[in-house]
């Protein structure tokens, strides 16, 4: 239970879903983590569950000064960063046609941007700390097609991967980046979604979807010392959607 011991992580869009996930293995894993997202009720709420190893901060992850903001706090309270995962992102699915100019540079922002704003902020710290990881979290539509606008952001996210781990390799940072398939949230198994995504889930090798935990086991890896020969690369947790 010490796979992340001593390691001080930030988690972003970690107030609920895939990112709460995350931060509750790290915190089982011995991390101190600042969970970071727009939501401070449930952050909050989740920091306080969590005890004295987690810290909630909100944050607009599209702003560079809150990511300022988030890194020097970090610091304050538990120590250089070592591990940063960008999960913060939204979806979207209008077509082409019926995507505005604002919507897209919206998603952009969101999902690409704030992942580009992240790296930024956390590598100085990191090199502070004598090295480091970052996980990207990206999609599997940053590997194959899908709606406008979110592959194209998830594309991105696969692409800036590469670009920032050649960057800082020398300096003893890893970037990876990860692509989940289709995850059973609350969200999407509810209501008229839940018949359509138990349907989509027969045409997947595996016959299922994937839980929250299985991503964050994924993470975990790719933020612990078990994978530091990893960088530059995309690691698939998607059921086999992506080998038909």
């Amino acid at each position: 239970m010490d796979r992340l011991k001593g390691k001080v992580a930030i988690v972003t869009g970690a107030a609920q879903g895939m990112g709460a996930s995350h931060a509750r293995v790290f915190i089982r894993e011995g991390a101190k983590v600042v969970l970071t997202d727009l939501n401070e009720e449930k952050g909050q709420a989740l920091a306080a569950e969590l005890g004295e190893n987690a810290l909630f901060v909100k944050q607009n992850v599209t702003s560079e000064s809150d990511w300022a903001r988030v890194v020097s706090t970090t610091e304050e309270r538990f120590g250089p960063v070592d591990v940063l995962v960008n999960n913060a992102g939204i979806t979207m699915s209008k077509s082409l046609l019926d995507t505005s100019l604002e919507d897209y540079r919206r998603i952009l922002d969101i999902n690409q941007v704030s992942v580009f704003l992240g790296m930024k902020a956390v590598v100085p710290s990191m090199k502070k700390a004598g090295g480091g990881s970052i996980v990207n979290v990206s999609s599997i539509n940053g590997l194959v097609g899908g709606a406008i606008g979110y592959t194209d952001s998830k594309f991105a996210v696969r692409g800036m991967t590469k670009a920032a781990a050649l960057e800082v390799a020398s300096s003893g940072i890893r970037v990876n980046s990860v692509h989940p398939g289709v995850i059973e949230t609350p969200m999407i198994m509810q209501g008229d979604t839940k018949a359509a995504v138990e349907e989509f889930a027969k045409h997947i090798p595996l016959k299922r979807l994937a839980k929250s935990e299985e991503v964050s086991s994924l993470i975990l890896f790719l933020a612990s010392d078990e994978s530091s020969y990893s960088t530059g690369s995309e690691f698939v947790v998607d059921g086999g959607i992506t080998a038909q």
